[in-house]
């Protein structure tokens, strides 16, 4: 009977309504809220702010964490993180982490004024950056270790999903609450700071969703052996 209805659960339009495709798309909208926020979203509020032309070229540099992101995923894939994979596992150790850094991130940039505090302002939005990209990284392992590859494809949808539905909230969402806020005739800072933390309250999804599941199971004794067997041939070569 189990069987049965795990069977069921896994064909046609009902693997979207799996367990594990609901988490995906929960984290997919975790992982898609920040980008906006440090690139389209925030090239706005800046030409908002009167900020120089200059100032917000340099600013889109923000946004090339994502596109190096390799750089540091190595270590994010084989290394535990202090004290919060010992509490929560490596893959949620790692999320967990990352998403407190961008909400506390978010929160910095809400309380800061780019008329007024710039330097501070781009700061803050560099460590969203990288944490999100962080993040991205954790969760693409966390998925591909979750479930099955019959199950790939769904959760690879439902995470895009959640992802598209993010980045709507954080590029027209945020404006919207910018402009109710306060910054709707003119330029407002009280309006941009509330967008912000609202922004960095919706981030709980992922933080809420990475606390209630469960650290996967995997058997990485082949993953260790053929490292082994690569180091072995190095030393070999040295030799």
């Amino acid at each position: 009977m189990d069987k049965a209805i795990q069977q069921d659960n896994t064909t046609g339009w009902r693997v979207y309504l799996n367990p594990k495709a609901l988490i995906m798309f929960a984290l997919g909208f975790s992982s898609g809220l920040p980008i906006l926020l440090v690139f389209g979203t925030l090239s706005f509020w800046l030409r908002e702010a009167d900020v120089s032309r200059t100032s917000i070229g340099f600013f889109s540099w923000v946004a090339l964490a994502y596109g190096f992101k390799w750089a540091w995923s190595p270590l994010v894939d084989r290394f535990p993180l202090p004290i919060f994979s010992k509490l929560f596992g490596r893959r949620r150790g790692w999320m967990l982490f990352s998403q407190l850094i961008i909400i506390l991130s978010l929160c910095g940039m809400a309380t800061s004024n780019p008329q007024t505090d710039l330097v501070q302002f781009a700061l803050f939005a560099i460590v969203v950056a990288f944490a999100s990209a962080t993040q991205d990284i954790v969760i693409d392992a966390f998925r591909i270790e979750l479930a099955t590859v019959r199950l790939q494809a769904a959760l690879s949808a439902t995470y895009m999903a959640g992802y598209r539905l993010a980045m709507i909230m954080a590029g027209a969402g945020a404006l919207a609450f910018a402009a109710w806020f306060g910054s709707d005739s003119g330029y407002d800072p009280s309006g941009w700071k509330a967008a912000y933390f609202i922004m960095a309250g919706m981030m709980l999804i992922g933080v809420i969703t990475t606390l209630l599941v469960k650290e996967p199971n995997i058997d990485s004794s082949s993953i260790e052996k053929i490292e082994d067997e690569y180091q072995q041939k190095l030393v070999q070569r040295k030799v």
